[in-house]
């Protein structure tokens, strides 16, 4: 008797990525195809709709029990024994099969990690293993891949699998941001459900970023190629449910996807990632970096990819909870780096003597802006944060630049620059509770705490922003004298942000500080100009 649900509702040419394509050795893919055999029939036991959970979890025993007998009769449990293949992954995935059956929901990121560690990690290690890998490093980036690719379905899948299996996977946490899971599904609310599904596909970028290197640790040239296609496939899944909604109708690889995967096969190095990172970033910053050539350039894109990433999580949606997770383990990948941008980040500290301080600095300031609400006390709050998220870039690219001694300068510049983006994002600020100016400056002209929007309509609230705009406005004066006695050809990059976040500075107090405020942006002429700077076709003057 067969312990099928019924037929397979899928067979391996109708998954979203490869399964025994090819690219595997003939050899191997009768092995590979018979785990995709008994995978798919317990994944079809733990989906159907007519089985009770009950009747569920008794099919699945039975499946393992099977996996112990190697005089077994079941159809698809003995072609394992017959291929000496996969029970002991067959028998992990078990785990995750019987946890369909019966959990529905789940409360956060880390239970969907640890369910993807049981439902699609063994599925990589079983390749490893059928071609003699045994690197550590390798099995940890498959592990990454398997993970990325798993919760891709899942949001992929998730109105299907609502629909049908009243199974949801992308956290009760997250959905919660969104207004809960009804609010979340409701296709009118599409700005605060892409908000959660952007955050998400964040965390799915650095599982693929933290397997990209996978291809290049593999010894075996056909699963080296079949794990570049699969990671293209992925990153091409990842770009369409960023540029479309998965409530509004399900997102798909096509086979002109598949195509442009297969002939592109070509890995990616780290930095030509992070450099993809900074890029898609369109950050001013980029103006300055420009100013850099060669490997110099190369270590700034990465302290800048680092500094975006643990900011992405910090401005996140998601839970509080998860943000100090998240930023917790950047602080392990400074240590033992796992992905691109930390490897690229750990080339950049050991070849500029960029001390680790600095990136723990970085970390304790997105820390600060992880809290439902953010309130400077003080003008020693103040610096301390501006200290934390600018003074440490500074610090860092200084060496960068090649003028070690000018760290003062750099922290200091760091503070003013930060100032001018407080005063920039005021209003922005205001939407995640996060309000800089010191609770004490607003007092002395008659503001109190209150909820971020209502504080900075307040009358004395543009008294404060211009009193830190003339901060900022000395810090720039100060900065001038400084360089005069610093290598200024080597701090070309600092002296071009300079020169933008000066004119911004000029067009927010043209603009002032009473609401409405219109964010001011720098001018495609400005940047026009900031461009020529970097390839010193003009002085950069003080103004």
């Amino acid at each position: 008797m067969t312990l099928a649900a019924g037929p397979p509702t899928r067979d391996a040419g109708s998954e979203n990525f490869p399964v025994a394509s090819r690219l595997i050795a003939p050899a191997l893919r009768p092995k590979v195809l018979a785990f995709y055999s008994f995978v798919r029939t317990a994944d079809d036991i733990a989906d159907s709709a007519t089985l009770t959970p009950a009747e569920k979890l008794a099919r699945l025993d039975s499946l393992e029990c099977a996996l112990d007998d190697p005089a077994t009769t079941d159809p698809v449990t003995r072609p394992l024994h017959d291929n000496a293949v996969g029970t002991g992954e067959a028998r992990c995935m078990l785990a995750a099969f019987r946890q369909d059956a019966t959990q529905r929901r789940y409360p956060d990121w880390a239970a969907l990690e640890a369910y993807c560690n049981v439902s699609a990690n063994p599925v990589g290690r079983l390749l490893l293993r059928l071609h003699g890998e045994t690197s550590p490093d390798a099995e940890a980036a498959a592990d990454a891949l398997s993970t990325a690719l798993q919760v891709l379905n899942h949001l992929q899948d998730l109105v299907p699998d609502r629909d049908a299996l009243d199974r949801i996977y992308l956290p009760e946490s997250w959905m919660a941001l969104a207004g809960g899971e009804a609010a979340f599904f409701d296709p009118a609310n599409l700005v605060r459900r892409r908000a959660v599904l952007d955050t998400a596909l964040d965390r799915v970028a650095e599982r693929l970023d933290a397997a990209a290197a996978l291809p290049r640790l593999l010894a075996s040239r056909r699963l080296a190629m079949e794990a570049g296609v699969t990671l293209a496939m992925a990153r091409r899944l990842l770009a369409r449910l960023r540029g479309a909604d998965p409530i509004a109708g399900r997102i798909a690889l096509t086979k002109a996807d598949a195509l442009t995967a297969l002939v592109s096969l070509r890995t990616p190095s780290d930095a030509a990632l992070v450099r993809a990172h900074v890029t898609a970033s369109r950050s001013s910053f980029s103006r300055g970096m420009a100013a850099l050539r060669g490997d110099r350039r190369r270590a700034l894109w990465a302290v800048y990819a680092f500094c975006r990433a643990v900011d992405d999580i910090a401005d996140g949606a998601m839970p509080v909870a998860e943000k100090r997770r998240l930023l917790a383990r950047w602080r392990d990948k400074l240590r033992r780096p796992d992905c691109a941008v930390s490897r690229e980040l750990a080339r950049a500290r050991d070849r500029y003597e960029l001390p680790v301080v600095e990136c723990e600095a970085m970390i304790d300031g997105m820390e600060t802006d992880a809290a439902p609400a953010v309130r400077m006390a003080d003008a020693d709050a103040l610096d301390l944060y501006c200290r934390r998220v600018a003074g440490s870039v500074g610090a860092m690219a200084v060496r960068i630049f090649g003028a070690p001694d000018a760290t003062a300068f750099g922290l200091a510049l760091g503070r003013t620059l930060q100032l001018v983006n407080i005063l920039r994002d005021i209003d922005e600020d205001a939407t995640r509770e996060r309000v800089y100016l010191p609770l004490d400056m607003l007092a002395a002209h008659g503001v109190e705490d209150a909820a971020a929007a209502r504080l900075l309509a307040a009358p004395g609230t543009s008294l404060v922003a211009h009193a830190i705009a003339a901060q900022a406005e000395a810090g720039f004066v100060e900065a001038d004298m400084a360089l005069r006695g610093l290598d200024t050809t080597a701090l070309l990059p600092a002296r071009i942000m300079m020169w933008g976040y000066r004119r911004l500075l000029a067009r927010l107090l043209a603009r002032g500080f009473a609401p409405p405020r219109t964010r001011m942006r720098l001018s495609r002429g400005d940047k026009a100009r900031m461009a020529a700077f970097a390839l010193r076709l003009a002085p950069v003057s003080a103004r």
